[in-house]
């Protein structure tokens, strides 16, 4: 399966201050990207990457329907994200708030991600922007280390999505 991966790694770039464009191809169809984005059987196996386990993956996947992934970390800490649904386009475009539990009255300041699938020939190209409040929020996030375990995880998407043909 190894040789049928893009090899690719996702480019994080911030076009304003309040936000942050993550881009990346995918060895499969946008549908079965989708449906690896989407089910939680499958998402409790790539969203952690490499750095923990996955306690809990909950989906309802419908506007105004709310998510919520928790992991415990290699350091033995709980890491735990949750939001909801504002927009849903069926393999195409979901549209959802994030929030990191951990930090103090997060609920009050959610980032607002747009997730956009493009079929490019039998590859996906995936495009996430993830809307700031504020720049303070957006660097917050770059230096938090997100980057590393995104490209691990995206790594584990791809492998999912490849094997669901």
């Amino acid at each position: 399966m190894v040789d049928v991966m893009s090899r690719n790694r996702a480019v994080v770039t911030l076009p304003t201050d309040t936000q942050i464009m993550i881009e990346r191809d995918f060895a499969a169809p946008k549908h079965l990207v989708y449906k690896a984005l989407t089910t939680p059987e499958l998402v409790s196996k790539w969203w952690v990457g490499q750095r923990g386990e996955m306690t809990l993956c909950e989906i309802d996947l419908r506007v105004g329907g709310r998510w919520r992934n928790v992991m415990i970390a290699h350091g033995k800490f709980e890491v735990a994200f949750h939001g909801e649904y504002r927009e849903i386009v069926h393999n195409e475009r979901l549209v959802s708030t994030e929030v990191y539990e951990a930090i103090p009255d997060a609920d009050a300041h959610p980032t607002v991600n747009t997730v956009t699938l493009t079929q490019l020939g039998d590859r996906t190209k995936l495009r996430t922007l993830v809307q700031c409040e504020s720049k303070a929020q957006r660097d917050a996030i770059i230096n938090s280390g997100m980057e590393g375990g995104m490209q691990e995880a995206f790594d584990l998407l791809e492998e999912i999505a490849i094997s669901l043909r």
